[in-house]
């Protein structure tokens, strides 16, 4: 048995402390085999935000892999973006998208930001050639007999319009995945936990979706999910302080947009929780 515990968008700035001890407390007295981040760590990447985050993150002492976020690329200043956007992460960047070979499967990073896109909306995700010939290059290099895991921040769909496609590229990832019988696809960014299965031309992937742990909650208090895997399969726990069954806090399609609300009369976090400096507050 291999016990993986997956969070994400943890947003220091806008951190759940209440969320963060827990999770801590629970890393300390069950010791997973790992703990996969899937970005999102800063809400504005601002220094105080990535040095309250690494610290956070080192004191953790088991084995992490941490992806990058859209909110973890510089806001404020344009030439660190272009030319060192990952300069903060430094303090931590032994263990930033960095593979993890455990019991029988390995976590492997796909990274879906970047710098730039021919679109005003960076926020959302793209698959570039690079960064995916680079996941199917260590899937392939694995031993015989270890499956894989892709960790990345967007989920790997391209819902709406090509020029609102959550993740560009999503859908020819997905296929290239599912040629090699990856496990499942580990995502944040929506702040919404899911489990849906992604049909694609090659089969079928699995894609796995942690929610919060921050303050900018949506339609789910902030949780973050426990996996065990075993006998070839992959149980999911979304576990949460206010003790929500797993079924009712998984959400049962990626949203568009991922903002609140989804349709019309979903409940979402009260907007007294969202303080002003964090726009847009919806």
């Amino acid at each position: 048995m291999t016990r993986i515990f997956h969070i994400s968008d943890i947003h220091f700035g806008l951190e759940d402390p209440r969320a963060l001890a827990w999770l801590v407390d629970c890393v300390a007295q069950e010791r997973p085999d790992a703990v996969a981040i899937t970005g999102d760590l800063t809400m504005r990447a601002r220094h105080r935000e990535f040095a309250a985050a690494c610290q956070w993150i080192r004191a953790l002492d088991v084995p992490v892999t941490v992806e990058v976020g859209n909110h973890d690329l510089p806001y404020f200043n344009p030439i660190e973006r272009f030319f060192d956007p990952y300069r903060r992460f430094r303090a931590i960047e032994h263990v930033l998208e960095r593979p993890l070979n455990l019991p029988g499967v390995a976590i492997v990073p796909l990274k879906t930001t970047a710098r730039a896109q021919w679109r005003f909306n960076w926020s959302k995700g793209h698959v570039g050639n690079h960064a995916l010939a680079d996941c199917l290059a260590r899937i392939d290099a694995l031993p015989a007999g270890t499956r894989a895991i892709v960790a990345c921040h967007h989920p790997l769909v391209e819902a709406g319009t090509r020029g609102k496609a959550l993740t560009r590229n999503g859908n020819k990832a997905l296929a290239e995945l599912a040629r090699r019988q990856v496990m499942a696809v580990l995502s944040g960014h929506v702040h919404d936990a899911f489990d849906l299965i992604r049909p694609t031309p090659h089969g079928p992937v699995r894609m796995i979706g942690a929610g919060t742990l921050s303050l900018r909650t949506r339609s789910t208090p902030p949780s973050f999910n426990d996996l065990v895997l075993r006998n070839g399969d992959i149980e999911v726990t979304v576990r949460n302080l206010e003790a929500v069954p797993t079924p009712a806090m998984q959400i049962e399609d990626v949203p568009e947009n991922a903002l609140p609300p989804r349709e019309p009369g979903e409940p979402v976090a009260p907007i007294a929780a969202i303080p002003p400096v964090d726009p847009p507050v919806h």
